[in-house]
């Protein structure tokens, strides 16, 4: 009787165990996902799947463009581009840093968040910045020596609402 208890027991408490014990593909490393994150290198692979042995789809050759990660599995990270392209790419080819892309029309970068502040510069669309803070519904962006404020939509690279810095 205590065998077939035991087996009972186990047959019971084993699948909850083994889910408990794997890992979210989504979020290996813990961090939230979705997220923005930019791309380290000049050159950087996107793959169909997690791994090497998937094919190159796609090949990135500008450091710092931001990139959205959609979902992680072991040290791959599925990313988004500002135009919708999906795929894979190793973690170490991806930065923390924060940036942006300027979106639509050619935008104002204003000296203080408020459309009626001293204009800083003017940039257009598809110009890649720094992002240095979030607040509200404008963000503070570097691009060279300018800095300055631009409205949250006005850039792909931040999620409405966020704060950040």
């Amino acid at each position: 009787m205590r065998l077939v208890w035991l087996t009972l027991v186990f047959l019971i408490l084993a699948p909850i165990v083994a889910a408990t014990a794997q890992d979210d593909p989504r979020k290996a490393t813990g961090l939230p996902v979705p997220r923005f994150v930019s791309l380290a290198s000049d050159e950087v692979n996107m793959r169909a799947g997690p791994g090497i042995r998937y094919p190159v789809d796609w090949v990135y050759r500008r450091k710092g463009l931001p990139m959205e990660v959609t979902a992680e599995f072991d040290q791959w990270r599925r990313i988004r581009d500002i135009d919708g392209t999906t795929g894979w790419v190793h973690q170490s080819m991806l930065s923390s840093r924060r940036s942006v892309i300027v979106t639509g029309q050619t935008r104002e970068v204003r000296e203080e968040p408020s459309p009626d502040s001293p204009l800083v510069a003017r940039v257009e669309a598809g110009v890649q910045g720094s992002l240095l803070e979030c607040a509200e519904t404008w963000c503070r962006v570097r691009f060279g020596d300018y800095r300055g404020w631009l409205p949250m939509d006005a850039i792909w690279g931040v999620y409405s609402g966020e704060k950040f810095g």
